[in-house]
Order: C-alpha cells, then sequence, then structure tokens
C-alpha cells in the first residue's frame, strides 16, 4: 500500500451506532429521490388563444403574462406541484392540438361552443358564468329581432347561437373583427352601432372612459357556464386536476381571481 492510500476500518461499536440511523437516511435518500423526480416532471401544457384580450389574458411579445385565464393557470398548476406551461398559439392551431393531444388543459370552454366533443379529455366544474350581450353607445334597451337591416360587431371565429337565425335570414351581418378588443374599438368609433361582447370585456373597455363615452348594454343574448377541458392522460394528473378546481371553488378562489380584474 503506498502513502497516499488510507483505509478506513469500521469496528463493531461504530456498526451499532450506525445501524439505527439506517432507516432514516433510506427514507432521507427516498425522499430526495421523489423531489429530484418531480422537479424533472414536465410542466402542464395550457392552451391560450392568440386573439386573446384583457381581462381574459394580456399577451405580451408572445406570452401571456396577465390576466384570468394566466392567473387560473398558474395557481391550478401550483396545486398539483406543477409548473404551468402557457402555449400562445392561433384559435385553429388550438383545435388542432387538442385533437393530437398537445395540451394538456384547455381554459374558456362550453359544450355549445364546440362542433364536437373532443375526445380523450374530462370537464372541470365551470370556473366562470360568462354573460354575452348587445352593446350600443345608446342606452336604450332593444331585442336583436328589432334591430333594422344592418352589420354589427363580432369576433372572428365566434359562434353567436342566439343570432344565427339573424345572420341566416340576413337581418344582421357580421362585421368580424379579429379580437373583442378591436370590436369594442370600432363600436367607440362609429364604426357600426351595435357589437356582440362578454360582460367582463364591456366592464374592461369602459374602466378608463368617461361616463359620455361609455358603451352599454342593450340586451343579454346568453349566460353560459365556462369550464376547463382537462386530458385524460396517464402522464397528466386528471384527477387532481379536477378536484383542485372542485377546491378552488369551495374556497372562493375562482370568484377572488374574477374579482381582481372587475
Amino acid at each position: 500500500m503506498n502513502s497516499f492510500q488510507t483505509t478506513y476500518r469500521c469496528d463493531s461499536n461504530t456498526a451499532r451506532l450506525v445501524r439505527p440511523m439506517l432507516p432514516r437516511l433510506c427514507l432521507f435518500m427516498l425522499a430526495l429521490a421523489g423531489s429530484y423526480c418531480m422537479a424533472e416532471e414536465r410542466g402542464l401544457r395550457f392552451s391560450i388563444t392568440e386573439s386573446g384580450v384583457m381581462p381574459m389574458v394580456l399577451i405580451r411579445d408572445g406570452a401571456a403574462v396577465d390576466g384570468i385565464l394566466h392567473d387560473l393557470a398558474i395557481r391550478l398548476a401550483e396545486k398539483v406541484d406543477r409548473r404551468a406551461d402557457l402555449l400562445v398559439m392561433p384559435r385553429m392551431r388550438v383545435h388542432r392540438a387538442l385533437l393530437s393531444g398537445e395540451i394538456d388543459v384547455r381554459c374558456y370552454v362550453n359544450p355549445a361552443w364546440l362542433d364536437k366533443p373532443y375526445s380523450g379529455y374530462a370537464w372541470s366544474v365551470p370556473f366562470m358564468l360568462q354573460r354575452d350581450l348587445l352593446v350600443s353607445h345608446s342606452t336604450q334597451a332593444i331585442a336583436p329581432q328589432r334591430l333594422a337591416k344592418q352589420a354589427i360587431g363580432t369576433v372572428l371565429g365566434f359562434h353567436y347561437p342566439t343570432l344565427e337565425a339573424l345572420f341566416d335570414a340576413e337581418q344582421l351581418q357580421r362585421d368580424d373583427a379579429r379580437t373583442q378588443g378591436l370590436v369594442l374599438r370600432k363600436l367607440a368609433a362609429g364604426r357600426y352601432d351595435y357589437a356582440v361582447t362578454n360582460e367582463l370585456a364591456l366592464l374592461w373597455f369602459n374602466r378608463d372612459r368617461s361616463e359620455a363615452d361609455k358603451l352599454h348594454e342593450v340586451h343579454e343574448l346568453t349566460q353560459v357556464e365556462v369550464a376547463c377541458l382537462v386530458r385524460d392522460a396517464p402522464d397528466v394528473p386528471t384527477r387532481a386536476l379536477l378536484e383542485a378546481m372542485r377546491q378552488m371553488r369551495e374556497d372562493g378562489e375562482f370568484t377572488a381571481i374574477l374579482q381582481r380584474y372587475r
């Protein structure tokens, strides 16, 4: 043996001291291994439509950085000890990604908005009630059936079941804009007299406008509950996510998130 080698001998006294510690050491190593595995788990993929606007989502430089859907995704992922990956993509790309299972969670959906169900996904409890409205500069209430033949502001790609018969009869014509915010800005600029929006978008649009410049609800078109689609697959904590959303509703977390943007 050369001078640079050192040997250690474990006598019986040392063995007696170490042996009782082995179970605790094993538990410690298992905990470390579990933490490492958790850290290595991929993030949950949440889809965000690139045409989304506040208060639902703020997109800056191609990334979702604020808004109801942003806060909901971050909190939901935290509840199941995962990272939230917010994937911003065009509406049709979202559709294809759902068909191919490339999205784990898609929030802000109602069954009536879908042409057909997406297989392999489970519905969560609703997280908010959406009121779709006919709005105008005027404060005078009026049903869409009583409107004279004209164009009204709508969002490209959105379906409006309560107005389809009027569109088919050409009593009303769609004037599509890419986002809900653009629809309201065009209405405010006088491009048309009426538009369709949801209540949250209207409140957000009006928040910094003078009373004379505010837009007004003239008719409620629909009230629908919106929820999330969660991919049901072995690599997704589906049951935990669905249970987390039920718990968030019971604890008032949905209400708290929505209240930040009213």
